[in-house]
């Protein structure tokens, strides 16, 4: 079986590495695409640019920084949210921002999901183990997501 693909967004390097260890010391395996901004994300999921030579297929789970440079996270989410081919991918806000209008925002959006960093280590390190659990390993993804040689053997949840 193929791991599922996480792209992570964020522009800092201090929690990149600090998700990249969380997901390693829990055993995730998935492949995590790390991109350092907005625009770079837009180029990784719509195959263009540096990317226009990737492998096909959508990430399980896109965990999004909002403040971001070049094109900041409400940008990114909104045009995934209004594009059809990308809409069904689920996105994780991952931010420092307790501002409520940005929560409102996201959720207006569409947003799968706002988890605000924690600023003690293990606590982050909690929420990076739950989140990767969650999204790589317990969620089903949408069907456009299932690798082909998967899709006839998958069952349909809650069926």
């Amino acid at each position: 079986m193929e791991l599922k693909r996480i792209l992570l967004v964020e522009d800092s390097i201090n929690d990149v590495e600090l998700i990249l260890t969380s997901l390693a010391e829990n055993h995730l395996g998935n492949e995590v695409v790390v991109v350092r901004d907005g625009e770079e994300a837009l180029d990784y999921l719509y195959r263009r640019g540096v990317y226009r030579l990737r492998r096909e297929g959508n990430p399980v789970v896109v965990l999004l920084d909002l403040k971001l440079p070049k094109v900041d996270g409400i940008e990114v989410l909104t045009k995934l949210k209004a594009d059809p081919s990308l809409r069904v991918v689920p996105v994780v806000v991952l931010t420092s921002s307790r501002e409520e209008q940005d929560l409102t925002r996201c959720y207006e959006l569409n947003t799968n999901g706002y988890v605000v960093k924690p600023i003690d280590f293990h606590e982050f390190v909690d929420v990076i183990k739950g989140l990767g659990l969650f999204w790589a390993i317990i969620n089903e993804p949408p069907p456009g997501n299932i690798p082909p040689s998967q899709s006839s053997s998958q069952g349909i949840a809650g069926t």
